[in-house]
């Protein structure tokens, strides 16, 4: 059994994590650096517009969670899954990642958590938006939802606070489509967003990396096979129990490590 680091719990909890980017030093303080930091909040911001803009949405994603051991060793987790959105308040998501299987709906009163491979779902009433949704899954019940950063309609905002350093990294090449690479330095974490270029400028790829964790673990996510608008399929968000499917409450949930971002025969260590 892998043993983690106490402080992981913090990538958990914020979603956070992604290797730092050094880059040559005086490159900040040069005009070029200045101008590209405006041309990097420029793109950002057209970005996140865009998303806010886009009343349904769905794509699929692959996702690199890595975790730190007591002992220094760095491990990749890997997971793969997609998400379909209707604005304001209806959103499914699913993650696979070997063991868990986990699909989540959200129909703008309650969500629903349904774990495949135990065939077992929970129901919490939660009244409002996606965007609601998303710091109430964060903050309260600690399941973010994937690329969930991404997906709020204030995203810019949420995205710079507390970014003191912007970089612009030039051209990038995602899953074939050529992005906008840009790095953003934070107090507690560094990230990175590739933007694909053109009239549809949605992240192709996020990473997160978090300073507060020895190794400097990265969380990235991948986006492919992007839709919009009558390019998504119609979905009901409704929820229908699988055949066997028995309803837990969300403490019992909780208690089952193979619903949640780690395997059975992971454990978050303690301070010894």
């Amino acid at each position: 059994m892998k043993k983690l680091s106490h402080q992981l719990r913090e990538v958990f909890v914020g979603a956070v994590s992604a290797l730092a980017l050094t880059l040559v030093a005086g490159m900040a303080a040069s005009p070029y650096a200045v101008a590209g930091e405006e041309d990097a909040k420029a793109l950002l911001k057209a970005m996140t517009d865009y998303m806010a803009a886009q009343k349904a949405i769905s794509f699929d994603f692959d996702a690199i969670l890595e975790v730190v051991t007591d002992d220094g060793q760095k491990l990749a987790l890997a997971s793969s899954g997609d998400v379909t959105l209707s604005r304001p308040d209806k959103i499914r998501a699913s993650r696979s990642g070997g063991f868990a299987d986990i699909e989540t709906i959200f129909d703008g009163t309650k969500l629903t958590v349904l774990g495949k491979n135990k065939n077992v779902y929970t129901q919490v009433k939660i009244p409002g938006s996606i965007d609601h949704l998303v710091d109430e899954l964060k903050d309260k019940y600690n399941r973010p939802l994937p690329a969930a950063d991404l997906l709020l309609t204030n995203a810019y905002d949420e995205l710079m606070a507390n970014v003191v350093d912007v970089k612009d990294l030039g051209s990038g090449v995602i899953g074939g489509t050529e992005c906008d690479h840009l790095a953003f330095k934070a107090k507690e974490v560094d990230w990175q967003i590739w933007i694909a270029q053109g009239d549809r400028p949605y992240p192709c790829r996020y990473s997160i990396a978090s300073k507060l964790i020895d190794g400097d673990p990265q969380y990235s996510v991948q986006v492919s096979n992007w839709k919009t608008g009558d390019e998504v399929a119609n979905d009901s968000f409704a929820f229908e129990a699988p055949d066997g499917a028995k309803q837990i409450d969300l403490a019992e949930l909780k208690k089952m490590k193979d619903l949640g971002e780690l395997p059975s025969n992971f454990t978050i260590g303690d301070k010894q």
